[in-house]
């Protein structure tokens, strides 16, 4: 991770980060963590509907189509919106931690224009944990998973309890994920950086 800033950069004492044994097989769909994810979820109309699988070791891939919704400049996409395309992609990477975190930090990287219809395919892997930080990287690529590289990042993840979503979210939200009759959904509404 060279070139990267130092509040990105692993302290010395940092180790390498373990797959959880419960986490997905690699090739499992991950899934939306939350219907109302703009990342992830399936209940947003205009949202990213990003779906990720687990790789090996303690990676994803990751795939999104940009969509007319998602565009800045004319049939191009936004680039609040790759960054949330690499946004979610990192955070679907505690999954496999079994940890509660959020972003603490994302530094983001545009490499090369994303049209409109086209299909980033991303890649992800947590480099490092120190304590309560997790560090990782991705990369967004345009005409296949070997393709040119688009965007990129490197990002700073917290490890947080669900207490920090029940104090700071929205009161109706909580309720309803936490009272959703499926406990594996209710579970997971809390899993990732919502």
């Amino acid at each position: 991770m060279s070139g990267t800033s130092p509040g990105l950069q692993p302290p010395a004492d940092a180790v390498k980060p373990v797959r959880h044994p419960d986490a997905p097989a690699p090739g499992e769909l991950l899934g939306a963590h939350y219907g109302q994810c703009f990342g992830c979820g399936g209940d947003q109309p205009h949202g990213l509907h990003l779906q990720a699988r687990a790789g090996e070791g303690v990676s994803i891939t990751a795939e999104f189509t940009v969509r007319p919704a998602h565009q800045g400049a004319p049939g191009l996409a936004h680039g609040g919106v790759l960054a949330t395309a690499l946004d979610e992609t990192l955070g679907s990477l505690n999954w496999l931690l079994r940890t509660i975190a959020v972003t603490g930090r994302l530094e983001t990287d545009f490499r090369r224009p994303v049209p409109v219809d086209t299909t980033l395919y991303l890649e992800a892997e947590v480099t490092a944990v120190a304590g309560r930080k997790i560090y990782s990287t991705a990369t967004g690529r345009i005409g296949g998973p070997d393709g040119p590289v688009a965007v990129r990042a490197d990002a700073l993840f917290i490890e947080v309890k669900v207490d920090h979503f029940v104090q700071n979210g929205r009161e109706e939200e909580i309720r309803a994920a936490m009272d959703d009759p499926d406990q594996l959904r209710r579970a997971r509404a809390f899993e990732v950086n919502p």
